[in-house]
């Protein structure tokens, strides 16, 4: 499985290097459009309204019209924003986990530890366990900066999208008045009674996908089928991104983060070492760790 971010947890003075995964994949058939005539695969251009030709990637900006007038921006611009270059998950917020609204929920990825970090990451984890609590984190995924929540899948961290606030519709449908009689209640709840049971997703299944399947296996069986090749060509991978991490004191960096967000005046002097002995301020990051400012 390849990974498509890598980066680091920070909550505090610690972080967690880690590598994204996806956590879902679709399951239906991917379709593309074909000629009729000679099942030539068909391409849309990319072709400007005002000279009528065909423009490649490279000669291709972003833009923004807000009805009277269109803002153009170039990649180096969007390249010059502060997002553009965040490899951090954030943790704003440890929250009860029943005050995160479904419907805010978006797309969910697999964090992996990377390198020495395994401790920090478990550590993280049965924290969010034991407590109970749900992290609300800010990151950046393909240049947009995003909110998420963190929690926890069996033994691995995962990491959810969360829709702005601003996304969400406001809208009020509703019924204005119903008056539903104690009968009917008990009725209803009867009736959900019978169909009760423990959520099991394996035992649902897609059967318009299943039917599908077996409509297409049936035509190459058949030899109802024509060469791939002369229809489309394949496009380039995607390469992995770089890895990267760092680790440091554990212990130090939980005790100094508890007394900064008390508002301790002496969080910034570094914590004594179990052995008794000091250690140097503006010693060297290791990976598990974020340095103190």
């Amino acid at each position: 499985m390849r990974a498509i971010w890598s980066g680091e947890i920070t909550f505090g003075l610690v972080n967690v290097p880690v590598k994204l995964y996806g956590a879902t994949r679709s399951h239906d058939l991917s379709f593309h459009q074909v000629h009729d005539e000679d099942h030539g695969r068909i391409r849309y251009q990319r072709t400007c309204e005002v000279c009528g030709r065909e423009i490649d990637y490279e000669h291709i900006d972003k833009a923004y019209d807000d009805g009277d007038k269109t803002v153009v921006l170039t990649d180096e611009e969007l390249a010059d924003l502060p997002a553009e270059d965040n490899d951090e998950i954030d943790v704003v917020q440890f929250v009860p986990s029943d005050q995160v609204d479904p419907i805010l929920l978006g797309t969910s990825y697999f964090l992996e530890p990377v390198g020495r970090s395994g401790k920090a990451y478990v550590l993280l984890r049965r924290t969010l366990e034991k407590t109970e609590r749900t992290a609300i984190v800010t990151f950046t995924l393909r240049t947009k900066t995003r909110l998420g929540v963190l929690r926890v899948h069996d033994d691995m961290l995962a990491l959810q999208t969360l829709r702005w606030p601003a996304d969400l519709k406001e809208v009020d449908l509703a019924p204005r008045t119903s008056k539903v009689s104690e009968k009917e209640m008990t009725m209803a709840a009867a009736l959900v009674e019978q169909f009760s049971g423990d959520f099991e997703p394996e035992q649902f299944t897609d059967e318009y996908q299943a039917q599908l399947s077996e409509l297409v296996e049936a035509k190459l069986e058949e030899g109802d089928s024509v060469d791939t090749d002369a229809t489309f060509g394949e496009e380039d991978a995607e390469q992995d991104p770089p890895e990267g991490g760092r680790v440091l004191s554990l212990m130090d960096a939980l005790e100094r983060s508890v007394r900064s967000r008390r508002g301790d005046e002496k969080a910034d002097e570094p914590a004594k070492p179990s052995g008794g002995s000091k250690k140097k301020s503006g010693a060297k990051k290791k990976s598990g760790t974020k340095k103190s400012a």
